[in-house]
């Protein structure tokens, strides 16, 4: 099996890692001084599951790597759009993408049947941008339930979790699936073929929906932001929100709002992704979180008052990082 992480950083060089583990023909690409320390020295897990290091191929040029069974897709749902010169050479007929992505996917409602089958979202496909260059039927979802850092360049930091869901749009358990879990699997991975990936998405999104723009708002840690009594209050009213349209959709993900915001709470004193983005100055992946459920709340009817207003203030925040980027 013949493997290309496209944007190869903690979550992907640990992917990577635990591939090559498994002895499966492993392709990294990446860049800078992350990319030149992969090539020097491997890449360096450091985990309370014990220290390991994987001699991995790495590149900054997927035309180096050729056509591969899968490509898993680290990157930001922001830079989707734009990978088109990078994937490219990797693809074959039967290539498939496994986009580790939080939030809603853009091929969300590919197989996804009923009446809004097909349908497209501006949110996190606009004008079809993403779906031109990542065909939803070469999809595979991906929810990671891992937890790492790059704590220096070529060096990945496994903080807790081992669990990777993957699951096919349609509900199928495919072949490509299963044989991609199994080799996750040989290498000391959780990789549960679910028959419907959806419900874990909306489980993870609870927590990104809310935690992340407020985190940026406000710039508070989890923690804060749990033991601040009006902050989680409109946490769990974002959370219930989200619950809602998830419903609208046909999807009920066995979780309670009390549940998710006390496992947010035990996290501790966490930045999340979206406060480091806004500290290092790069844009924040809200549309996939955010407004993706706000487009769809507006296409079931659910009204979401919360999540439209705390949508509004963090967009506005986005708006003036761009503006000040450019």
């Amino acid at each position: 099996m013949k493997v290309a992480v496209l944007g190869a950083g903690a979550i992907g060089a640990y992917v990577g890692a635990a591939l090559h583990r498994a002895g499966a023909d492993v392709h990294l690409v990446a860049r800078g001084p992350h990319l030149a320390a992969m090539r020097r020295d491997g890449v360096r897990v450091a985990s309370p599951r014990g220290d390991f290091t994987a001699r991995v191929h790495a590149t900054d040029d997927p035309a180096d790597i050729g056509p591969v069974d899968h490509v898993f897709l680290g990157l930001k749902a922001t830079s989707y759009a734009a990978c088109g010169p990078l994937i490219e050479p990797l693809l074959h007929a039967r290539t498939s993408v496994i986009a580790a992505q939080n939030g809603i996917p853009w091929w969300y409602f590919h197989g996804h049947g009923g009446p809004h089958d097909g349908h497209r979202l501006d949110s996190v496909d606009p004008r079809g941008a993403v779906s031109a260059v990542l065909a939803p039927e070469r999809a595979i979802g991906c929810v990671v339930y891992a937890a790492t850092e790059l704590a220096a360049p070529g060096v990945v930091r496994h903080l807790e979790g081992t669990r990777f869901s993957i699951g096919e749009p349609d509900r199928s358990v495919s072949a490509r699936c299963v044989e991609f879990s199994d080799a996750m699997k040989a290498g000391g991975l959780k990789c549960p073929v679910e028959p419907d990936l959806r419900a874990d998405i909306w489980i993870k999104l609870l927590g990104n929906i809310s935690f992340n723009p407020i985190s940026a708002l406000a710039r508070a840690t989890m923690r804060q932001m749990c033991l601040h009594g009006g902050t989680r209050r409109v946490i769990g009213i974002m959370m219930t929100e989200t619950l809602e349209v998830a419903a609208a959709l046909g999807c009920r993900p066995d979780i309670s709002v009390e549940r998710r915001l006390a496992g947010a709470e035990r996290v501790g004193d966490h930045r999340t992704s979206t406060l480091q983005d806004l500290e290092r100055g790069k844009p924040l992946e809200l549309d996939v979180l955010l407004a993706a459920v706000v487009e769809l709340a507006g296409i079931t009817g659910v009204e979401v008052p919360t999540l439209r207003t705390v949508h509004a203030l963090s967009d506005l925040l986005a708006h003036g990082m761009r503006r000040d980027a450019a």
